[in-house]
């Protein structure tokens, strides 16, 4: 099914199976807000998935319906998990995809943080 972003939250989705420990994953650092983890299939020396705990499809549906607490707790994650990976000296990208022409493949808002090497440009247009 395309992600839209604005669809129903599916509880059957990859991350929500990985937050209940139904699909095993490589854990770099969980809190209270978030679970991070290595990518299965990365995209940079270093790719890390950063995901709420809370049910949210899009950035969309957890700025609008997330608490203060866990908005400000993720994006605290997203940057610690930045620096215990080793990444500020040299820079990292960070990506959140929103719908189908995006790219979101797994309809639960993540961040994904690349590092550890140049990463090219930011985007290449298919014309």
């Amino acid at each position: 099914m395309p992600v839209t972003g604005l669809e129903p939250y599916d509880d059957q989705n990859v991350f929500a199976k990985i937050l209940r420990g139904e699909i095993p994953n490589k854990t770099v650092y969980e809190d209270e807000h978030v679970l991070a983890f290595h990518d299965i299939a990365p995209q940079a020396p270093v790719h890390v998935l950063v995901i709420p705990k809370g049910a949210y499809v899009s950035a969309r549906d957890f700025a609008a319906r997330a608490p203060h607490a866990e908005i400000g707790g993720f994006w605290r994650a997203v940057g610690q998990v930045a620096a215990m990976l080793g990444l500020e000296a040299d820079g990292y990208r960070l990506l959140a995809n929103h719908g189908m022409n995006a790219g979101q493949e797994v309809p639960h808002f993540h961040v994904h943080i690349f590092g550890g090497g140049p990463l090219g440009p930011m985007i290449s247009a298919k014309r």
